[in-house]
């Protein structure tokens, strides 16, 4: 049974790519927005947040966008259309991606069989999601262990 029904949001990433490395780019922050607004205000406060530190030409970049392209990112993305942001920092492109989704519920747990490596263990220890290792973790949603029963 589903305890919700399915959601349309954004999903939201911040990239950054060393452009004369030899790695590739690198996941630094991602973010579920529910709204057009929101997500576009999420990548709004990082900029704004981080330009004091841009060079000019990527201090320019990301103003320009602040102050224009925000408008034309917000109507892309009410038209359920991806949008990116990127800037250019000395060596370091940051990108900001945000795409519509539809997000889906998490099945609720209560009323269903555990699975049966979650009986392989006594239900009042301290250690439980030791006992269970990496393949099954059992969590009440808290960070605390949760009790078989």
């Amino acid at each position: 049974m589903l305890k919700d029904e399915t959601r349309r949001g954004y999903w939201c990433e911040c990239w950054t790519e060393d452009l004369y490395g030899q790695g590739g780019a690198e996941l630094r922050a991602s973010f579920d927005a529910y709204s057009a607004p929101q997500a576009d205000r999420w990548v709004a406060v990082a900029l704004r947040t981080i330009s004091p530190a841009f060079d000019p030409e990527a201090s320019e970049q990301a103003w320009q966008w602040l102050y224009d392209g925000r408008i034309d990112t917000r109507r892309s993305l009410l038209r359920c259309e991806p949008c990116t942001v990127s800037v250019t920092h000395t060596t370091t492109r940051i990108t900001w991606t945000i795409r519509p989704v539809i997000f889906l519920p998490l099945a609720h747990r209560q009323g269903t069989e555990l699975p049966s490596c979650a009986y392989g263990f006594k239900p009042n220890t301290a250690t439980v999601n030791h006992q269970l290792g990496p393949k099954c973790q059992a969590s009440t949603g808290t960070g605390q262990p949760q009790q078989a029963y």
